[in-house]
């Protein structure tokens, strides 16, 4: 499944909710674009939610989506990556 990664945020929220985020992305012949929300407490363990970016889309896609972020680590690794990443631009841009 190739995919383009459109925008992506993650903020350190507190001690009690960890790190919140988010990951919009494109897959390669679907019409819709999609957000993974990302929540963890600590970084490592990662709670998502899938839905379409804008607007309803069709269902097999977003479940064909969901089968492959289960199934494929490389995949969910470069969406959590993506988020990771964009924390990590935000601290050094706090810290220039």
């Amino acid at each position: 499944m190739n995919i383009t990664i459109l925008k992506a945020e993650l903020k350190y929220t507190g001690k009690e909710d960890g790190y919140l985020g988010f990951v919009h992305f494109a897959v390669e012949g679907h019409k819709s674009d999609y957000e993974l929300t990302l929540k963890s407490k600590n970084c490592e363990d990662w709670m998502y939610s899938l839905n379409f970016l804008s607007g309803p889309g069709k269902e097999v896609q977003i479940n064909k989506v969901e089968e492959q972020i289960e199934e494929n680590d490389e995949l969910f690794d470069t969406l959590i990556d993506a988020a990771l990443d964009a924390l990590e631009k935000e601290k050094s841009g706090e810290q220039a």
